[in-house]
């Protein structure tokens, strides 16, 4: 009988280097020439590349339904639905412990696009900033592999009503029943208006709290947990905020990381030169070192 096989461990590159490609991410995808990121736009499809060109340069494979996802699925305009064609781009990284269970970590890379006077709605909280999160979470998963199986997926059409959430889950790349739990980060950024990056969902499954209580703030950013009871209502309720909303409504464990609402939330002025570096490089080791105590924590 062979010895166990161990997990290979890459080393890290300096903090450095792992910081200057989290903020070029937003950067990027925040940039005019995306034009706001649309659904079924130019800009959209500008920014899917970038992410797909990403996922390839850290090896990231694609699941064996492919890296796309298309679909066409009617949504919300301020002129009423319309019928969208949006594109979700999946990775794999295989698990070491639990290799057919699935944690599905999720943000949206689509935004509002550019309105009839054009001014371009860059969206560099919400949501460049959870796609260079996530990216940064697949970066270190490559680096030390994950215990469970994780399928990192941009999801396309939030904006227009969850539509790449909702399509995920009704014809997801692995049955719905080997998901574990959906990880989603929709506005990682500005954690400075509070200091907090909030989770949303422990209400609802309470096993994970106590995984993610035991974790230390990192700088001026600590977990905070709520907006997701009964009593919380209206703005305050993030049950059904964001894509984790589609995997919620299919009976998957969720948990949503974000930060606190800001003057600049659906403006214009949601802009790169508004994110704090130190804050956002912090909220997203935080967030890093949540999906860590989660895949170490879960399916004992």
């Amino acid at each position: 009988m062979g010895a166990p096989s161990v997990p290979t461990v890459v080393a890290s590159p300096p903090p450095s280097v792992i910081h200057a490609q989290l903020l070029d991410d937003v950067r990027i995808l925040a940039a005019d020439d995306m034009q706001g990121r649309d659904t079924g736009a130019p800009g959209g499809e500008m920014a899917r590349n970038y992410i797909v060109g990403r996922l390839d340069s850290l090896g990231v494979v694609a699941p064996p339904m492919g890296r796309l996802q298309p679909w066409e699925m009617q949504g919300r305009t301020r002129a009423g639905p319309k019928t969208f064609n949006g594109v979700n781009i999946i990775g794999l990284i295989p698990g070491t412990r639990v290799t057919d269970r699935y944690i599905v970590v999720t943000a949206h890379y689509d935004h509002v696009g550019v309105n009839a006077e054009g001014q371009v709605f860059n969206g560099a909280d919400d949501n460049a900033s959870g796609v260079a999160t996530m990216l940064a979470l697949a970066a270190a998963l490559k680096r030390q592999a994950p215990e469970h199986s994780v399928l990192i997926v941009a999801l396309d059409g939030e904006e227009r009503g969850l539509l790449g959430a909702k399509h995920f889950v009704e014809a997801p790349p692995v049955p719905l029943a080997s998901i574990a739990m959906n990880l989603n980060f929709d506005m990682t950024a500005r954690a400075e208006t509070d200091g907090k990056l909030w989770v949303t969902g422990t209400y609802q499954n309470p096993a994970f709290r106590p995984i993610l209580e035991a974790l230390p703030a990192n700088g001026a950013v600590a977990l905070a947990f709520g907006k997701d009871t009964p009593q919380d209502t209206g703005e305050d309720n993030w049950v059904e905020s964001s894509d984790h909303a589609a995997f919620y409504k299919a009976q998957v464990p969720f948990l949503y990381l974000g930060v606190n609402y800001h003057p600049d939330y659906h403006r214009p002025s949601d802009d790169f030169e508004r994110i704090t570096p130190s804050v956002f490089i912090s909220a997203t080791e935080l967030s890093i070192a949540s999906f860590r105590a989660l895949d170490s924590g879960l399916d004992r």
